[in-house]
Order: structure tokens, then sequence, then C-alpha cells
């Protein structure tokens, strides 16, 4: 088989690979790996000339020099001496900081925040002086093409990721909760154009707990990381395995409610606790969600329905397993704000996830419209209906993204769409038209959606926050012409069929290449199964 050859840059310099397709994917890997000089537990992201992180895999297209893809290091362990090397016990630190919180306790009966000051300067100098191991076979250039053929979502098929499965996420998580991230991930990180298709679920982990650290909410609210890290991690673990709804939407959700954050520099109008009750709530809002939507929920009478009395049972299902997680104490970021600060979050988580309720969407938007004349951010009635609207946003954000991240997100919810209108149909439930597999295409389900919902939600929020207008509006009416340009396409592409059809004197039934060879050699057209 013939080789093909990879232009790339790396560090500035110019190098090239040479392999062949066959090639074990190992074996790319530790091409690039060492063209980078990295180590065994560095991260790398491979660019094409568009800026887009491209597969490192023995199918990554051949290029020239003209056209050289761009070969990074994102992500590397920590290195230096050890603490041992520096002449540090940070075990006995630890221990003698654990007997100091136990006499404190025996004796005033709780503990104070400077002992919780204290353990978490003990973990950041332990964190800062021992090196990171992190391990080489995290997924980092997993091949993310795959098929879509499979059968529809069967709802007694257990959706919860296996107990294996998370430890591993976990474990990978914590190795590499001490990396350090480069400055362009960071502010691409910021930016409403992030692909989450090119990062595995523990590298989504990091990138979560990094949103927090860059708003410094870990500070300002005295959050221990190890809480964090075990919160962002029972909040992965009780995110289904669904085709939409799942753990990356979550992710998408809160980076795009982060990316508004540093956008609109949110943090100048609203209080630091309204911005960590938003992040939260982001991260939070699909809890659990199996995958069937609420009227599915009411219509089949499910134990959702019954506990909530039909009132949005999933979003207050949502609500109620985010306080469950944060009930545990190794989970709870929030067990050292004031009672007062942990009522505003709580209040405020649960009106924001309870407003992604669709069935609310009017009523909240007509609510906001009528604010924005006279809408003041001293006011708190006011920023409450701007978080709401905020969160709205982030949960319905794809489009705003470039069209090759946010197209595969249709066939997502278009594939659970379907799974729940074929599972409706033999319950004998009313199928929602916009959820039927005969009667929805691509683009017929977004220009209504992006016209008559997207559209008026964003063009409302950007009253208040102009600076959406370029960054996310735009990229949303850009997506509004290339679905109504796809309609008129798949239109005219039905007509001309219809016309085949029927010059091969078959009126009403298209007549595919194959089947036109079969009739001319058999004299009678052959059907298969699935004509």
């Amino acid at each position: 088989m013939a080789t093909k050859v990879i232009y790339f840059t790396v560090g500035g310099r110019p190098e090239q690979a040479e392999f062949r397709s066959d090639s074990e994917l190992e074996d790319v890997r530790e091409c690039f790996r060492a063209a980078a000089e990295a180590g065994p537990n560095d991260i790398l992201k491979l660019y094409n000339i568009k800026g887009n992180i491209v597969n490192i895999s023995p199918k990554l297209e051949a290029n020239r020099p003209n056209s050289r893809y761009k070969l990074q290091v994102v992500a590397a362990t920590c290195s230096g001496p050890s603490a041992s090397e520096l002449g540090f016990d940070a075990n006995g630190m630890e221990r003698r900081l654990e007997d100091l919180e136990r006499k404190i306790l025996v004796e005033s009966g709780e503990t104070p925040p400077m002992v919780y000051e204290m353990r978490k300067k003990v973990e950041s100098f332990r964190e800062k002086l021992e090196s990171v191991e992190h391990l080489s076979w995290l997924g980092l250039f997993k091949d993310i093409s795959s098929g879509t053929s499979t059968p529809f979502w069967n709802k007694n098929r257990k959706a919860r990721k296996s107990v294996e499965h998370c430890k591993l996420v976990l474990e990978r998580f914590k190795k590499m909760s001490g990396v350090q991230i480069t400055e362009d991930v960071r502010q691409h990180l910021r930016k409403p154009t992030f692909d989450n298709w090119q990062w595995d679920d523990s590298e989504m982990l990091l990138l979560l707990q990094q949103m927090y650290v860059e708003l410094h909410l870990t500070t300002k609210f005295n959050i221990e990381m190890p809480v964090l890290q075990q919160f962002l991690y029972e909040v992965y673990r009780h995110y289904n395995q669904i085709p939409f709804h799942n753990f990356n939407h979550a992710f998408c959700v809160t980076q795009m409610m982060y990316g508004i954050i540093w956008l609109c520099e949110v943090w100048d109008k609203l209080s630091d606790v309204e911005v960590l009750t938003m992040l939260t709530s982001a991260v939070c809002h699909d809890l659990d969600h199996p995958g069937y939507n609420n009227a599915y929920q009411v219509n089949a009478k499910t134990e959702l329905a019954l506990r909530y009395n039909d009132i949005s049972p999933l979003e207050n299902h949502h609500c109620a397993v985010a306080f469950e997680i944060l009930e545990k104490p190794d989970c709870n970021i929030f067990r050292n704000l004031s009672v007062e600060n942990f009522r505003k979050v709580r209040e405020g988580m649960i009106r924001c996830i309870l407003a992604t309720d669709m069935a609310r969407h009017n009523e909240i938007l007509g609510n906001f419209k009528a604010l924005i004349p006279k809408f003041d951010f001293s006011n708190k009635d006011h920023r409450e209906q701007v978080m709401m609207i905020l969160m709205k946003v982030s949960d319905i954000s794809n489009e705003a993204r470039p069209m090759d991240v946010a197209e595969p997100w249709i066939d997502c919810l278009l594939k659970e769409f379907f799974n729940q209108s074929d599972m409706e149909k033999l319950e004998g439930l009313p199928v929602s038209p916009f959820m039927d597999r005969e009667k929805v295409t691509k683009p017929s389900s977004q220009t209504g959606f992006i016209q008559f919902v997207l559209l008026p939600l964003f063009e409302a929020a950007a009253c208040i926050f102009p600076e959406m207008q370029p960054h996310i509006i735009q990229p949303v009416r850009n997506a509004l012409q290339y679905y109504k340009d796809m309609q008129v396409a798949l239109e005219e592409q039905k007509k001309k069929a219809h016309n085949d059809g029927e010059r091969n004197g078959d009126k009403g039934r298209l007549i595919s290449p194959r089947e036109k060879t079969e009739t001319q050699a058999n004299g009678h057209p052959t059907r298969n199964s699935k004509s």
C-alpha cells in the first residue's frame, strides 16, 4: 500500500511524517508525539489551516507544504523537583492538619473557615510540588466518525453509564487535573465557536473545572478543588447515555454560558453569587434526563409526571437530582457559603433550570420583553429575568456555533426525537408532529425553530447585551439561511426524482439506478425489504 506524507509545523518549525493508511493508530500517534518532543502524559491536538482540530489517525488527509497542519501540546504535565527533593513532607503536613481539625472540632463543635482555607493551601501546595502522572491512553485522539443506523432507543434498557466506565473517567480526570492548559485553549474556551466534538469526557471535566477557576469562583466562595472535582464527577455520572440530552450537551450549554459571561463581561452587571448560580445551573440543567420529553412523561403517566403533578416533571427532576448531589459533603461546592448566599443560589438554580421547560418559553420571553424599555440591573426582579433568559439562550444555542460543530447536534436531537415518536406509536400515545420520522426532515425541523424561537429569544437578549449581535445572533441568521437553502435543494431533488419516476412509467414511486439496471436485465423490477 502506498504511503502518504503529512506536512505540519510544531513549535514554529516545519516537520513531515510519512506512514501508510493501514498503519496502527498507536504508531501514528507516537510519530506525532515524537515530533512534538512531548512526554507520554502530555495532551496533543492537531489543527488544520482553518484552525479546526482534526483527529490524529491513519485516516488523516494528506496535504501539501503550503497547507501544513499545526501540532500543539495543549496541556503539559507539570515537571520539576518533587516535594521530597525540596525537603518538604506534604503527607506529614496533611496529617498535622487533620489532627488540628479533629482537635478544633472536638473543642468547638464545628470547623472554622480558616481550617478549610489551610487545607486548601496544603492541597494547592502539594499539587505544585508533585509532578502529575497522567495516562497516555486517554482516548484523546478518538475517531469520532460513527454510523447512525442503530435501532431506536429502548427505554427499558439501562441508560446509565457502567461503574467501570465512570471509574476510568474519574481516574483520568484526577490524573489530568494538574496539567497546565495553554493560553490558546483558555481563550478558545471563552468563545461561542468552541468545538466540543474534539474533547473526551475526562477532558471536558477538566475544562469545566477550568471555568470555575477562571471566573475566580473557587477563591471567592472557598470551593476546595477536591470537592469541585467530586461534584463535577457526580454530575457526569448522573447524565445518561442518550442521543442528545447527555453530558456532552450539558458541557456545551455550560461552555456557552461561560462564553457569554466573558463576551458580555457579565461579572460587571450581575453579582458573584448570580454568576455562580448561572454556571452551576448550566452544568446541572438536564441531570438524569431519560431521553423522553415532558409530553411523553405526562401522556405515559410516568413516575416523574405523577410525582410533579404534570408540572415541568423533567425540569423539577433535574433540580432535585442536582441538590441530591450537593447534599453529599464531598460534593457540596456551596458548603462554605453563608446561609443567605446558599438560599440565593438554591432559589436561583431552581428558577433557571425550570426556565428551560420550553412549554414556558412564550411566558418567560414575553415577561422579559416587557422589561426591556425600562431594564435596570439594580432591580433584583430584572436580574432574575435576565438570568433565566441567558440560561435559555445557552440551552438552545447550538446554531450559534460553526456549522461543522452545530449540525451533528441536529442529528443527535432528531435521533432522540425519532426514538420517542417510535415509542409513542408502539404505546398508542399521541405523537408530536415535529418528532415523527415520517414527517420531519433536518431543514424542516430547523427553519421554523430558528425563525420563530431562537432569533426572537436571542434578539431580545441582545437588547441588554449588544455584544451578542455579531458573535451569536449573526451565526444563527446564517444557519437559518443554510437550512432554507437545504430545504429548497431537497424540494428540487424530490421534484426531479418524481419527474424521473413518471418518465420511467411508475408514477408516485422513485426508481433507483440499481432498479433501472435490474429492470433492463430481468424485465421486471426487484424490490428489497426497504422499498
